[in-house]
């Protein structure tokens, strides 16, 4: 038998005496914050593979003709997406708080 849900928010929220509001909002900052883990952690790998901190310095490795293009151009996009998604899950965090 499947429980939906609204029946598992139900149950929860009477054994545990909290309201589903806050039985779901532990539940997104909890999603939010492991996301946010493993954004932090391909950003960790894509920045020490180029020994840079951000996709500005990659742009700058590009500009100055230390790495090529065709070499680098998907982590470049990946790490700006990242980021990108990075400073997104982070403003939302704030905005839980």
């Amino acid at each position: 038998m499947q429980i939906t849900v609204d029946k598992t928010l139900e149950i929860l929220s009477k054994d545990f005496n909290l309201s589903k509001e806050d039985i779901l909002k532990e539940g997104l900052k909890y999603f939010l914050e492991k996301r946010l883990k493993e954004i932090k952690s391909e950003i960790y790998r894509i920045t020490g593979k180029y020994k840079i901190s951000s996709v500005e310095e990659f742009e700058t490795l590009y500009r100055e003709g230390k790495i090529e293009e065709k070499d680098s151009l998907a982590d470049f996009h990946k790490l700006d997406h990242l980021e990108f998604k990075k400073e997104e899950i982070e403003r939302l965090l704030r905005e839980m708080l």
